[in-house]
């Protein structure tokens, strides 16, 4: 179902039931955005993803610089520096040659700015109506500091929870260009590289356990993740999480909640306590994280849960999403 690829509850259980038996060892049973690897005195980042989002062409992006910010970003969150991408190409027959060069050079130019380099790829062709427009899979390697390891494993009781903007902006800004909704003011997608922001993180501080961009199932699922590899629990507070008004109102009009909407610019931080002022202070210089803030605390009761203190006074939990809000957005 559409809901096996939403990053909610419907995820995990593929992975849990089919991909961990199957490919099970210890980098891969940790479950972290990226493998991190040593090779001959190396330490290397190492991620691959696929998008299938429509529409190809969005409020602040297509489906080409998307590609390569979620490559990007989930090398950064290991902490890595990316170094190089593969990009491969599943186009339907019938796709303009047109729209092929437009996504082409928006992925050179998304690149560009980020500082790395396509060096290598593939290329098919599927029948028309087996494909929906082009499909693009990146594979992508960072080189990561030496000494740190961020995993989502290293939460502990204590610890704070960062976030480094608003959410929800990605999502809403491909449900309405899909569903031709027209707001009072425009949304457009967050989708940004990541890496220098969480460059200038580390620079304030590696007391950093781990790092998520919330993007399919949202804050929701990232904080999920953390709180069952970590076998801690996470406590938010909703009103220090930033959401957009015209955002909140797009989520109030189609029975959305911002939790559980993609995010592809930014990014969720579990850092000790005595850090956390530091790397907040660090990424408020950054054009990237002028939002950011403490959201929550992690403890040490109800291992694997999630809750939130509402703008209302009362505490609900955050649940993985069951199926899929917002399906086709990254």
């Amino acid at each position: 179902m559409l809901g096996h690829g939403s990053g909610g509850r419907l995820s995990a259980e593929l992975i849990r039931d089919i991909f961990l038996p199957a490919f099970s060892n210890p980098i891969l049973d940790r479950l972290d955005d990226q493998a991190v690897l040593d090779i001959k005195g190396l330490r290397l980042a190492f991620t691959t993803d696929s998008f299938v989002v429509q529409p190809l062409i969005f409020p602040g992006g297509d489906i080409g610089s998307l590609a390569v910010h979620g490559s990007v970003n989930d090398l950064a969150m290991a902490g890595a520096w990316p170094l190089y991408l593969s990009a491969a190409f599943i186009a339907e027959e019938g796709l303009s040659r047109e729209t092929l060069r437009r996504m082409a050079r928006s992925m050179a130019a998304a690149a560009s700015d980020a500082g790395v380099a396509i060096v290598t790829g593939d290329t098919k062709v599927v029948q028309k109506g087996k494909g929906d427009g082009l499909f693009i899979t990146t594979t992508g390697i960072g080189l990561v500091p030496e000494g740190l390891r961020l995993s989502a494993d290293q939460a502990r009781p204590g610890d704070l929870v960062i976030l480094s903007g608003s959410i929800g902006e990605h999502g809403i800004a491909i449900l309405s260009s899909r569903e031709g909704l027209e707001f009072e003011t425009a949304i457009e997608s967050d989708s940004a590289a990541l890496h220098t922001l969480v460059a200038q993180m580390l620079g304030a501080s590696r007391n950093i356990r781990c790092m998520r961009d919330p993007t399919r199932g949202g804050l929701s699922s990232a904080l999920n993740e953390i709180a069952a590899q970590s076998r801690v629990s996470i406590r938010i507070d909703e009103k220090r999480i930033p959401v957009r008004d015209q955002v909140r109102g797009a989520c109030e009009l189609l029975g959305l909640d911002p939790l559980y909407v993609a995010n592809e610019g930014k990014l969720v931080a579990v850092a000790a306590p005595e850090a956390a002022d530091d790397i907040v202070d660090a990424m408020r210089r950054h054009p990237l994280g002028r939002e950011a803030d403490v959201i929550g605390v992690v403890g040490a009761d109800h291992p694997g849960l999630v809750t939130m203190w509402t703008a209302f006074g009362s505490s609900r939990i955050v649940d993985l999403l069951p199926g899929d809000q917002l399906p086709r957005i990254c």
